[in-house]
């Protein structure tokens, strides 16, 4: 049933009042946990080798690969199977040595489960399909931390005919989900903290400060203190650490950065950051270009004619391109990033292109950022 008039216009009167009395969300600003780590929350790497079994004739050649046959005779007589008389017997590429890593996450607990990634170690083709038996995994001071075991993931694609193959993705590297069951925790106790420090993941003074700023507003007085453009001090004495940390990450800030560029020369790639400005500059961009264009054709004696003979004449074209109709162009002074790459894109600059220009403009004094080339 639809609304009488004057009920709806005071319900939209209500949404309009509501709409202006909300707190407008600030351009950029992101939650503090997006931005920074809290200090001792962090993952540990675990590494182990291993065999993978049940490979369709794709494992490790035996006799080039020793660490693989040691491996799986040592595996046999721990099962019962001595087979030390008949290492020469051993003909199977159904196994292969691989490494196994894992990334041991915060407060990871006894019991849990971890994903871990199988690499070949030696000349195993393809690890499509195989089980990894269990490998023990250990930490960086030798101690194990996790056990894995499961059936390989490799997402690839390969087959091989006589005369022609064809591979998508890396055969030889997968993912076992939930591969690993934890068995030792590292021993870390958060809620008993005094005193944290949050690392942010970019350093830049103006970011830890606006992060001080926000926490101190947040949860009163003045717990929040950036010690350098990375590290920023809490003094949570006599508060609730988790309930506190909650808070904080949920917290939002507007990271600043440095005006940078960045080049990757090999691929044509370029990324410049919101804060890159332009002084005033004038740019001409254009190439001489010459196109020859070679048209043989055949030419014929006429119908019925005696002596002639058919003959190949060349014909050729030269074309001169020499980009007479490009404009030069001028950049006037605290050009922002949206009207340089307007500009440009006026001027039908292509990104190898752009690559030049933007370090001429450098080398002219113009750009104001970082340029960094990889």
């Amino acid at each position: 049933m639809p609304l009488p008039f004057a009920s709806l216009l005071k319900w939209l009167s209500a949404a309009l009042l509501l709409a202006l009395l909300a707190p407008p969300m600030a351009r950029g600003q992101v939650r503090i946990k997006d931005i920074a780590d809290v200090e001792g929350v962090r993952e540990n790497q675990l590494v182990g080798y291993g065999l993978v079994v049940g490979l369709n004739n794709t494992g490790d050649k035996l006799d080039s690969a020793a660490f693989t046959r040691e491996s799986l005779v040592s595996m046999l007589e721990r099962l019962g199977v001595n087979m030390r008389d008949q290492l020469t017997n051993l003909d199977t590429k159904d196994v292969a040595g691989v490494m196994v890593t894992a990334d041991l996450p915060a407060f990871a607990r006894a019991g849990g489960r971890i994903d871990v990634a199988v690499s070949a170690l030696g000349d195993a083709t393809n690890l499509t399909g195989g089980t990894l038996l269990v490998t023990p995994l250990l930490g960086a001071d030798g101690s194990v931390y996790a056990v894995a075991q499961g059936t390989l993931a490799t997402g690839a694609v390969a087959a091989r005919g006589a005369s022609a193959s064809v591979v998508r993705g890396v055969p030889t590297a997968g993912r076992i989900a939930n591969g690993a069951t934890v068995e030792r925790e590292v021993a870390y106790t958060l809620a008993n903290k005094t005193g944290l420090w949050l690392g942010l993941r970019n350093p830049d003074l103006t970011t830890a400060r606006r992060v001080a700023d926000a926490v101190n507003r947040a949860i009163g007085g003045a717990p929040a203190r950036a010690l350098d453009p990375r590290t920023v001090a809490l003094d949570l004495t006599g508060r609730d650490v988790i309930d506190t940390l909650g808070r904080i990450e949920e917290l939002r800030v507007e990271p600043d950065s440095a005006a940078m560029v960045v080049i990757e020369e090999s691929s044509g790639t370029i990324v410049m950051g919101a804060n890159v400005r332009i002084s005033t500059v004038a740019i001409a961009q254009g190439n001489l270009t010459i196109r020859v264009t070679e048209t043989p054709e055949v030419s014929q004696p006429a119908p019925l004619s005696r002596g002639g003979t058919t003959t190949t004449v060349n014909r050729t074209d030269i074309q001169v391109d020499d980009n007479h109709d490009k404009k030069l162009g001028i950049l006037h002074g605290n050009v922002t990033l949206r009207d340089l790459v307007a500009s440009l894109n006026a001027l039908g600059v292509g990104p190898r292109d752009m690559i030049s220009i933007l370090q001429s403009i450098k080398a002219a004094g113009a750009l104001q950022a970082d340029l960094e080339v990889r």
